[in-house]
C-alpha cells in the first residue's frame, strides 16, 4: 500500500513540474515590446534616427513646401543608412468620422511613401499604415492640437 502511494505521489510531482513556468531566465532574454520600440524608435518621440514627422493641413493629403523639405532629408537619412526599414503612420486630428479618417490616414501615409520613391528609396523598405484619429499626440480639442495630430510619423521597423 505504501508503495502505492509513493508511486502516485511521485507521479503527480511529475506531472506538475513539467507544467510549471518556464525558468526565470529564458524568460528575461526574450525581447518585450517595450525593449523594442526603445530600440527601433519612432519620429514623434524624436528616436528614429533622425527622421523627423511631417505635418499635413486640415482635411487634405498633400506635401506642402515645408513637409518636402523634411522629406528629402528624410530620404538622404535613409540613402546614408541603406539597412534601416521604415513604417511612415497616417494620422488625423479628432475631428470627422472613423472610416473617413482611416481612408484620409492612408492617403497621407501614401503620399509621404511615393514622394520617399521619387526620391530614389526603394518600394520594399516603406510600409504604411493608418490610425486616422486613433493616435492623438495631443488629445486636446483645439486649433494647436489638430495641427500636431494631422501626421506623417515614421518608425524604424528595422535596422
Amino acid at each position: 500500500m505504501m508503495k502505492k502511494w509513493a508511486f502516485v505521489l511521485l507521479s503527480a510531482t511529475l506531472v506538475f513540474s513539467a507544467c510549471s513556468k518556464k525558468p526565470a531566465q529564458e524568460e528575461a532574454s526574450l525581447p518585450s515590446a517595450a525593449n523594442a520600440d526603445e530600440t527601433m524608435g519612432d519620429s514623434d518621440s524624436g528616436k528614429a534616427m533622425g527622421l523627423q514627422t511631417v505635418y499635413f493641413g486640415y482635411d487634405a493629403y498633400t506635401l506642402n513646401s515645408e513637409a518636402k523639405t523634411i522629406l528629402k532629408a528624410n530620404a538622404q537619412i535613409m540613402k546614408d543608412k541603406p539597412s534601416i526599414k521604415i513604417q511612415v503612420e497616417g494620422h488625423c486630428d479628432q475631428r470627422g468620422g472613423i472610416q473617413y479618417n482611416i481612408a484620409l490616414g492612408e492617403k497621407r501615409s501614401n503620399s509621404v511613401k511615393k514622394f520617399l520613391m521619387d526620391q530614389g528609396i526603394a518600394k520594399d523598405r516603406i510600409s504604411v499604415i493608418s490610425f486616422g484619429k486613433e493616435k492623438p499626440v495631443d488629445p486636446a480639442e483645439n486649433e494647436a492640437a489638430y495641427a500636431k495630430n494631422r501626421r506623417g510619423n515614421f518608425v524604424v521597423t528595422s535596422r
